[in-house]
């Protein structure tokens, strides 16, 4: 009787260990899930940023800067008389769960202004290639942060600095476009600086 109990609560502890096992694996995996599905949105929403900027660049008038001083601008462009809409909102950024974005600044014949947007998250990356056109450049790269949705071309750090207002910059620059691609033609500066939009000046 006695070594029949044994071998009972032997049997048990060994099912419960294959249950924690099995709960453990389940709870990575659906971590995992979760993370892809996170970088799916991020790209979705980089990809919006990336538009919003080309269509505020292409309604420039002569006289007038091609890139917004803020991102609220993207949402009622300031410089037409009528509301005139770029982005429909101001996007959270799926990685972190907040607002704040990492801002990259270009500067144009008519001062500076915001060139494009990357995630201030640190992590690693779990998707390391395959990504869609424009955004081929963000292969291999190791963080979130490294992802920079961007309309231009970068150039050395050394050639600018940022806008008076902003503080100084850690550059994320993915290569030059192809010959031909959006902006490819017009010079810019770029720098890069955490900010949050709603406290941008």
């Amino acid at each position: 009787m006695r070594r029949q109990q044994g071998f009972t609560y032997l049997g048990l502890v060994i099912l419960i260990t294959i249950i924690g096992l099995v709960a453990v694996s389940s709870l990575h995996v659906g971590a995992i899930v979760q993370r892809r599905a996170a970088e799916e949105e991020l790209l979705a929403i980089g990809r919006e940023y990336y538009d919003a900027l080309h269509r505020y660049a292409d309604a420039t008038s002569a006289g007038q800067s091609q890139y917004p001083g803020r991102l609220e601008d993207l949402l009622i462009d300031p410089r037409f008389p009528d509301i005139r809409r770029h982005l429909r909102k101001l996007y959270i950024d799926p990685i972190t769960g907040n607002n704040e974005w990492g801002v990259v600044y270009g500067a144009s014949t008519y001062g500076h202004g915001i060139v494009g947007i990357h995630s201030l998250s640190e992590a690693n990356t779990i998707k390391k290639d395959n990504f869609d056109s424009p955004f081929e450049y963000l292969k291999d790269k190791k963080t979130y942060s490294d992802w920079v949705f961007t309309i231009l071309p970068p150039v050395s750090a050394a050639d600018t600095a940022p806008p008076p207002d902003q503080p100084p910059a850690n550059p994320n620059r993915p290569p030059k476009p192809p010959k031909g691609a959006p902006g490819s033609s017009t010079p810019f500066l770029n720098q890069s600086a955490p900010v949050s939009p709603p406290a941008r000046q």
